[in-house]
């Protein structure tokens, strides 16, 4: 079973930026595609962003477009999240998860294996 570890998350004010990592406990095979969901308090997981491994596509949710980049690293295996202009809403636990089938990369069903998380808050 692949596990992620998440890096990067913090604390800082509104306009910064943070560059999340999300490095795999061992090369998966397969993978169809990596991605990036975040969960607020009291609210539900959402989709941020995800990237084919395979080709050049990027998908990103309303709520990060023009602020955040995703991209990857194929030959560590790594994935980051480039956070720049940062607000308080984005504030939330940041997840990395993969998945290894085609399909939708926003839904969080389609995702086999997750990362614990790490912490990012915004202050205002």
């Amino acid at each position: 079973q692949v596990q992620l570890r998440e890096s990067g998350g913090g604390l800082v004010q509104a306009g910064d930026s943070l560059r999340l990592s999300c490095v795999p406990s061992e090369r998966a095979l397969n993978t169809f595609a990596m991605g990036w969901f975040r969960q607020a308090p009291g609210k539900e997981r959402e989709f941020v962003a995800a990237i084919r491994w395979r080709a050049t596509f990027t998908y990103y949710a309303d709520s990060v477009k023009g602020r955040f980049t995703i991209s990857r690293d194929n030959a560590k295996g790594t994935v980051y999240l480039q956070m720049n202009n940062l607000k308080p809403e984005d504030t939330a636990v940041y997840y990395c998860a993969g998945k290894t089938s085609g399909g939708s990369v926003d839904s969080i069903s389609e995702y086999g294996y997750w990362g614990q998380g790490t912490q990012v808050t915004v202050s205002s």
